[in-house]
């Protein structure tokens, strides 16, 4: 039969129009897709083959609940399932008893005395068990995994179960661990770095348990109360007659360092559809307003009156960075980004790298939360 070169010219024209076509869109998504080339160097300087994080700063090379959550948070973030995988493994085994259902994670692990490698401190870390259950959670949601889902939803009941008290006043809280809060009958210690509201928010949405809508509430009002000058502190004591007091550690009472870094952090990154966040930022300006003369964040400053020490690192500078613009003050936030590019978060400095991770990365527009706590990561949002 003779060939009609009419059609056939048609049908390569018509082949070539749908390959020009697949070819477009797939460099239009791979376009969307956003290296995240911080993640892959923490990665490779933090996280061993197997899955744990290493705090390589630390004598015997540290390990803790909080790296571990953060990390599977990041991997969420990147939509790298296989270190989630790892991470998630590793932890259970190691930090759980091999069973996260019943056991939330010792908050240390290192080297012994007696150079073996094993569990140092059996205690929980409520702060980074919310940052758990929140990963899992919405690993489930957006890589629709139901034992992710399932297995969040356990841990979070461990929380309310082990990590909360109710006291007068203030309502159910959320403790800084299952044990040694209580430093009198008649006071507690709380720290507000470990209640991010994104995190408080989503678990009030996603739970049908009434309790996270009351320590939603006291977490508003550890934020912002034991702030009374606008400076966060690392500790508080919340006394059942006199409310919030500094802390009365001899050496880190009344201050705000390492930990109260990290509140600034989280309230830079609500959404701007978040009812609490006018709260919070109004609360915080002194902050804002003092890194912005200052041209960095202290390394500590005394809460009650703005007194300062020291200059912070890189990564204090990056954690500012969502803060900082959320306030208006894209000048300082700039200051701040080029405070870290004269001087690069160091790769063997576990805590700066992870405040860079969760800032520079809510900064070039990897993530957001929604007003309900809810993640959207950007290979999960639509091109355009």
């Amino acid at each position: 039969m003779p060939v009609n070169s009419k059609l056939v010219l048609s049908a390569l024209s018509c082949l070539a129009g749908m390959l020009i076509l697949g070819l477009s869109s797939l460099a239009h998504a791979q376009s969307c897709e956003k290296p995240w080339p911080a993640w892959e160097t923490f990665k490779k300087s933090s996280i061993t083959d197997d899955g744990r994080v290493e705090d390589q700063s630390a004598d015997g090379a540290r390990t803790t609940s909080e790296g571990q959550s953060y990390a599977l948070f990041f991997s969420l973030v990147a939509g790298d399932r296989p270190t989630f995988e790892k991470l998630l493994s590793w932890t259970e085994k190691n930090l759980s008893e091999d069973d996260l259902i019943t056991h939330l994670p010792s908050w240390e692990l290192g080297k012994k005395e007696d150079d073996s490698v094993g569990v140092l401190d059996t205690n929980s870390a409520s702060d980074s068990d919310l940052w758990t259950a929140y990963a899992l959670g919405e690993a489930g949601r957006l890589w629709e995994d139901r034992r992710y889902v399932a297995l969040s939803s356990l841990i979070a009941n461990r929380i309310l179960s082990a990590e909360t008290l109710t006291v007068p006043n203030l309502g159910l809280v959320l403790l800084p661990g299952a044990a040694g809060f209580t430093p009198t009958p008649t006071s507690v210690r709380l720290n507000p770095s470990y209640v991010p509201l994104q995190l408080m928010h989503w678990f009030t949405a996603h739970s049908k348990d009434p309790r996270w809508a009351e320590l939603l509430n006291s977490s508003r009002q550890l934020i912002v109360k034991s702030s009374p000058k606008g400076y966060a502190p690392d500790w508080t004591i919340y006394d059942y007659n006199k409310g919030f007091l500094p802390d009365t550690d001899p050496e880190k009472g009344g201050t705000g360092s390492y930990d109260a870094i990290r509140v600034y952090l989280w309230a830079g990154m609500l959404s701007r559809d978040d009812a609490d966040r006018s709260v919070l930022m109004d609360a915080l300006k002194p902050m804002a307003r003092l890194v912005d003369k200052l041209g960095y964040p202290p390394e500590s400053v005394q809460i009650m009156t703005g007194d300062t020490n020291n200059q912070g690192s890189s990564g204090f500078s990056a954690a500012m960075v969502p803060f900082l613009q959320s306030e208006g003050l894209n000048k300082a936030a700039d200051a701040q980004l080029g405070r870290i590019e004269a001087q690069p978060i160091s790769e063997d400095s576990y805590y700066d790298q992870v405040l860079g991770l969760f800032a520079l990365g809510w900064q070039n527009n990897l993530y957001r939360f929604d007003s309900k706590g809810n993640l959207t990561p950007s290979w999960k949002s639509t091109c355009k």
